[in-house]
């Protein structure tokens, strides 16, 4: 191939290559990049739900093909916490399953999880609004893959959340929580985002009679 007809070829796959790029929805990007070897394609397909397991059904975020994808699971309740608040004891609950392992099955359709272990839930605070969930660390410490799997997870569930919309999120800390909204946004590029939620001021106590 001579090199006139080689660097037209070469001209040629690169407009198809951005052509299909752009019709995907796949931003391009002007800085070359060595992504090394190209990965396995992965299929994202949702194993059945799990049998045989004790507790109740929620639908888990997981991270595949650089997105958050819903996967639905039978979670147990966790048994080495004293009774507690049904709400709190859901969202522990939601925690362990995004910490755990992906099993065998979930690995081989290309699922993973950024969620570190020992997240767990902490006491709310005086004054904080209904249905305010406090982490173990601040939600806004944490990698932001894993953030937007918690909010998503939470926000999702319905005996967490009150319905459609933001998840009220606080840290250990006096801070006041924060407002997370689990968006199309968050789902497709869950590396980028959330940034802070909006802030929730206390609810002030009512006045002594």
């Amino acid at each position: 191939m001579t090199r006139t007809r080689r660097a037209a070829v070469l001209l040629l796959v690169s407009g198809l290559v951005s052509g299909l790029a752009s019709g995907c929805g796949i931003r391009a990007t002007t800085v070359p990049v060595d992504v090394g070897p190209a990965p396995s394609r992965v299929s994202c397909d949702t194993p059945e739900l799990q049998t045989g397991v004790q507790g109740f059904r929620a639908t888990v975020e997981l991270v595949c093909g650089s997105q958050l994808v819903g996967v639905e699971r039978v979670v147990p309740v966790p048994e080495k916490k004293p009774v507690r608040d049904p709400v709190v004891l859901v969202a522990e609950a939601l925690l362990e399953a995004l910490e755990r392992e992906p099993s065998a099955e979930e690995r081989d359709a290309g699922f993973t999880t950024s969620v570190p272990d020992g997240l767990t839930v902490a006491p709310v605070r005086p004054g904080d609004p209904a249905g305010t969930i406090r982490l173990s660390r601040k939600p806004e410490d944490l990698p932001p893959v894993a953030l937007s799997q918690v909010v998503c997870t939470l926000a999702g569930s319905e005996a967490v959340s009150a319905g459609p919309g933001p998840v009220v999120l606080g840290g250990p800390d006096a801070d006041p929580p924060r407002a997370w909204e689990c968006t199309e946004a968050v789902r497709s590029r869950p590396e980028s985002v959330p940034t802070l939620g909006e802030l929730v001021r206390p609810t002030p106590s009512p006045a002594p009679s």
